[in-house]
């Protein structure tokens, strides 16, 4: 069975490490901070000037003042902090930021990332994406294996214009957890009752499958 959009965000939630600085972009990323590990303490970073925030807030609980780069309401934890874009970004480009997680329109075997502009339809514009694919050491992608048509989004090579070249590092879909390796994509895990041939029915790109694939952990 395929994941749900919070599904692929509680997978994900499992590369967080005790004291990183995280940064989630706009969409399924963002779901992530609902799911840190109780055993663990992250500090979330959001490029519009948020360092520090929490899950989102229950119905009634919204604050319209405390939002993320998205435009979502969120909630901040003891000790959060705001500051302006500059200092944000000085952050990102200073490479204070352990891990990034990012959505995607397409990523490449080798670690392309297009995830900002779709030609001749209205977008919100690149944002801090460009920034964060150029200064982040570890990037993971989080996304939809295939579109609404059903055609893969995991490709050889990227067919929407590029946020970044050659940065991703691992990527989390519906389907599949896969490491981008000098090789291409690695297959590491696979949804709960879905099979390998599924993922690869699923993939443009070539997939690197070594023994049996093991179903994600939650």
């Amino acid at each position: 069975m395929a994941l749900n959009k919070e599904q692929i965000a509680q997978r994900i939630s499992r590369e967080l490490k005790d004291g990183y600085y995280v940064n989630l972009g706009i969409g399924i990323p963002t779901l992530v901070a609902n799911y840190v590990p109780e055993d663990i303490s992250v500090e979330f970073q959001s490029e519009n000037g948020v360092l520090g925030m929490g899950p989102f807030p229950y119905e009634g609980e919204e604050d319209a003042d405390l939002i993320n780069a998205g435009k979502q309401t969120i909630t901040t934890l003891p000790g959060a902090s705001f500051f302006d874009s500059a200092f944000s970004f000085g952050m990102i480009r200073a490479q204070k930021v352990d891990l990034t997680i990012l959505g995607a329109m397409e990523v490449a075997e080798n670690g392309d990332i297009a995830n900002w502009k779709i030609p001749g339809k209205m977008v919100k514009g690149m944002g801090g994406a460009m920034d964060l694919v150029a200064s982040a050491e570890n990037i993971i992608v989080a996304m939809m294996h295939v579109n609404k048509a059903g055609e893969s989004k995991i490709l050889k090579k990227c067919t929407l214009p590029l946020t970044g070249v050659g940065c991703v590092k691992k990527v989390v879909t519906e389907l599949a957890v896969m490491d981008v390796t000098p090789q291409g994509f690695k297959l590491l895990e696979r949804a709960p009752g879905v099979s390998v041939e599924d993922i690869i029915k699923a993939t443009e790109a070539e997939l690197i499958i070594e023994g049996d694939i093991p179903e994600m952990q939650f």
